[in-house]
């Protein structure tokens, strides 16, 4: 069953081959789009182009961009470029305000990204006998389902826990031997601290092996601390419901950036001001055209996500395209006293401090004014207050040599601040500007 999801032939492809085959595919989806969905001849025309003009793959830099607004002209099937009665699935964004974007499946997509996470799967090593419990939300978000039914292709035993109830999370991964599991990083620390309270022991009273983290951008830090608190093997996964979901990139057991499945994307890194190509190596924001996609693909889809290309081989022979783990969304950044920073650059330092339980979140309020409440480990409120007082400096000054502002520094119990079982929502932004 695994050797059927490795293919040399596609994932150790010569790169010049590699790139014929997307030119191949880009010049059908180009075609496709300028004849079937209005919206896009639209655009097209007005730049300039026409399919004819797509000629190599660097000429893709010619046609427009695709935003998440496009996504809302003639919503919610003014992208479809099939017919309604060829859509087997509908998901949606899992954004929480406004109106969700709307992505459709036909059931050849719904069985391409299956592959994907099949062929990204026995790339981590899995095989048929793992058994993965799927932590990820069902439902309208793409994350579990897309990841469910590549595990099941591959054969493996899937257990649909869905996010929270951690107590019988732990209790499913002790009773049927977990060995994988599919979650948000932010609530793989959570499971984790509770497995630790309960005087737990992986790789004794569990069984796992992997974890499979996406949804949120997290650091090398808090990789390494679930790893440690785990025993397991922490993998990186991304993916967009724009582009299908789960298994659009997926890190190798190198671990040195994620592969992008470059048979079924399209990837550019451009400078996020003027939707220029960036330098080799620089940061940028990623833009994907989907390949494969039948009911609803998507041309230079802006995907807000910040990352840069690994330009070097990878040592696992594999061909495709790397980059190195998200920066944050463009979005996500926030600018305090004229710094822009980032919350994974508040992570990676918290969660490299020895004492810093899973927890923290930042808010901003006042004029310009951060907080940063940290979560600490139990043993700290042993009553030593000079103990505390020291590891609060300790976080406060390795934050100001990160972000060059000194944030106001509260550290807390474990257990205050509130746990997300899904995408965390780390900064909370009160500020009267």
């Amino acid at each position: 069953m695994e050797k059927r999801y490795f293919n040399p032939k596609i994932e150790l492809l010569p790169r010049e081959e590699l790139g014929a085959l997307q030119l191949k595919k880009l010049k059908k989806i180009i075609n496709k789009v300028y004849k079937r969905v209005p919206h896009y001849r639209k655009k097209f025309e007005e730049a300039g182009v026409k399919p004819s003009h797509l000629k190599t793959l660097e000429d893709i830099r010619h046609f427009p961009f695709t935003t998440k607004e496009d996504l809302f002209v003639d919503y919610p099937f003014g992208l479809l470029a099939e017919p309604l009665e060829k859509v087997v699935r509908l998901h949606t964004s899992s954004g929480t305000t406004g109106k969700p974007k709307a992505l459709f499946f036909s059931r050849k997509d719904v069985m391409a990204q299956a592959e994907l996470i099949a062929r990204s799967l026995v790339m981590s090593g899995a095989t048929s006998g793992d058994i993965l419990q799927n932590s990820m939300t069902y439902g309208l978000f793409t994350g579990a389902l897309v990841m469910h039914y590549g595990a099941e292709l591959l054969g493996m035993l899937v257990i649909p826990a869905g996010p929270g109830n951690t107590e019988r999370q732990i209790e499913l991964m002790r009773t049927f031997g977990t060995t994988c599991i599919h979650m948000t990083p932010s609530y793989a620390l959570y499971v984790a601290s509770l497995i630790q309270e309960k005087g737990l022991k992986p790789g004794k009273d569990l069984k796992l092996k992997r974890a499979y983290l996406g949804a949120e951008p997290y650091t090398e830090e808090t990789r390494r601390k679930i790893e440690e608190m785990l025993k397991v093997d922490v993998f990186n996964c991304y993916g967009l419901s724009e582009m299908g979901g789960p298994g659009v990139g997926f890190e190798c057991p190198v671990k040195e950036g994620l592969h992008l499945w470059e048979d079924a994307f399209l990837v550019e890194i451009v400078n996020p001001e003027n939707g220029e190509p960036v330098k080799p190596g620089e940061v940028g924001e990623l833009v994907l055209t989907s390949l494969n996609r039948e009911a609803m693909p998507l041309i230079r889809y802006r995907t807000r996500d910040l990352t840069r290309f690994i330009p070097e081989p990878c040592s696992c022979g594999r061909t495709h395209v790397r980059i190195a783990r998200i920066l944050g969304r463009a979005d996500d950044m926030f600018i305090v006293r004229g710094v822009n920073i980032f919350p994974q650059q508040i992570e990676g330092v918290l969660m490299g401090i020895k004492g810093v339980a899973q927890n923290y979140q930042i808010i901003l309020e006042g004029y310009d004014e951060m907080t940063v409440k940290v979560e600490i480990d139990r043993d700290f409120f042993d009553g030593r207050i000079e103990r505390l007082l020291k590891l609060k400096e300790e976080i406060t000054e390795k934050l100001r040599q990160a972000i060059q502002v000194r944030p106001k520094v509260e550290l807390v119990e474990p257990g205050t601040l509130p746990v997300s079982e899904g995408k965390a929502k780390r900064v909370i932004d009160k500020r009267t500007l």
